[in-house]
């Protein structure tokens, strides 16, 4: 399902973007939504994974997005699973967990504008957590085999996934060596 003009309007007032419809001529009802640069440039500032990316580049990777609605308490993926594809929070909130012992562990909590997702695309493993929904939220699904195929679109998305990631070992990092010095 591709993503839906209406859908992204929604979620852009938490934003403050502005969103228009382009003149086609035809009734406004029927004419498709489009989106007006200030929401993209709200996008790519507010959005980790958008960070850096020009304006037009980023018009172009939203259009290969689906949307995927997912209610309070449903899964979005399965630690085990496949991982073709990464998601960016659109509205709500998501809880990212891993079985360990026989016991779910809360690794973390996200909300909008969050990356999850991110491993398996490039590291073409399974996924390493489960991710389930908090509360009603929309997720922007993108494949990696449509990120690949635009090497604009790529290279930004890949290099931004090094930061987040890098960014979360550091954190991480800090949570590990604060469990070691609490055994001590």
């Amino acid at each position: 399902m591709k993503i839906d003009p209406a859908i992204i309007k929604l979620h852009a007032e938490t934003i403050g973007a502005v969103f228009v419809k382009p003149s086609t001529g035809k009734p406004a009802a029927a004419a498709p939504a489009k989106l007006e640069s200030g929401l993209i440039q709200k996008i790519q500032q507010k959005v980790p994974i958008f960070k850096d990316m020009p304006l037009d580049c980023l018009m172009n990777t939203l259009k290969l997005a689906d949307y995927v609605p997912v209610k309070a308490g449903e899964v979005v993926f399965s630690e085990g699973d496949l991982g073709d594809s990464f998601f960016v929070l659109v509205a709500g909130e998501v809880v990212v967990e891993k079985l360990l012992q026989n016991k779910v562990c809360e690794l973390a909590r996200l909300g909008m504008a969050d990356c999850f997702g991110e491993m398996s695309i490039v590291g073409h493993e399974l996924r390493s957590a489960t991710v389930r929904a908090v509360v009603d939220s929309t997720c922007m699904r993108l494949y990696r085999e449509s990120v690949d195929q635009h090497p604009d679109s790529a290279a930004h998305i890949y290099r931004n996934i090094a930061r987040i990631l890098a960014s979360r070992l550091k954190d991480s990092s800090i949570v590990l060596a604060k469990l070691a010095t609490e055994k001590v």
